[in-house]
């Protein structure tokens, strides 16, 4: 790969997947770095909430697991620093795990925009290529089982080998720097909220992505009927970082 900054592969085991109302239990970063080298970092986190039965049939990880493990407001910080400077990637990153890590972050007093990152998201080029899971990826294009499999650091190891794979097999289809990666991933088609909530219409501008409103700025929204304004950032249960982004854009309007 041609990497002009490291390339942060990032995975989330979580007590659900509900952005805003669930919880992060461990975190799992690869850095691949200019050189080829790898550096890794995992941690558990103690989500403050008892895990899920469900939850724990997927990934293994147990209340007991993370009794003693910190807080996310003791880790946020450190996990910040081991994606500074990086660009990002991961399996299905773009529609979980980026949103789901961006509220985590906003919920403990942490702001973290991916705005100037460059995302290779790994499902969507295998998806495109070969419709399958993580596991099925690993078997098709490095030959071997992921038996790791829901493992944060397991899984972003398999993750990375993968992404390396896939450049070796779509040597005519890939390139190999992350600019054309991500955007192979699509990850300029992102929301301006890492939730996906909201929308940027032809001329940049907010809007809604979802409701009776959909596709209208949050301009003309406040000026036909600022009531339902009022209540999405009041009542509705939105997304704290999702509410961030709205108050900053109507703020900017104000100005």
């Amino acid at each position: 790969m041609e990497l002009q900054r490291p390339l942060a592969f990032f995975d989330l085991e979580t007590t659900g997947t509900r952005i805003g109302k669930d919880r992060i239990i461990q975190v799992g970063i690869v850095r691949l770095q200019p050189s080829g080298e790898r550096e890794t970092y995992q941690t558990l986190v103690n989500p403050g909430m008892p895990i899920p039965a469900e939850a724990t049939a997927v990934h293994g990880i147990t209340d007991d697991d993370v009794a003693m493990a910190p807080p996310l407001e003791a880790v946020a910080h450190e996990v910040l620093e081991e994606l500074a400077g990086c660009d990002l990637a991961g399996f299905n990153v773009l529609r979980f795990d980026i949103p789901f890590l961006t509220e985590e972050f906003h919920r403990v007093g942490v702001e973290w925009s991916t705005a100037d990152r460059r995302v290779v998201d790994v499902q969507r080029i295998f998806h495109r290529m070969e419709p399958r899971d993580l596991s099925a990826a690993l078997r098709f294009y490095c030959g071997r089982e992921h038996t790791g499999a829901h493992d944060a650091l397991a899984d972003v190891e398999a993750t990375a080998d993968v992404l390396l794979a896939q450049l070796q097999r779509y040597t005519n289809e890939l390139k190999g720097d992350v600019g054309s990666l991500g955007e192979f991933s699509g990850d300029r088609q992102r929301s301006p909220d890492a939730a996906g909530k909201l929308r940027f219409d032809e001329r940049g501008h907010i809007c809604l992505g979802f409701g009776k409103y959909a596709g209208w700025t949050l301009e003309n929204i406040g000026r036909h009927d600022p009531g339902y304004l009022q209540w999405l950032m009041t009542k509705a249960e939105l997304p704290g970082s999702t509410l961030s982004v709205m108050r900053h854009a109507l703020a900017h309007l104000d100005a």
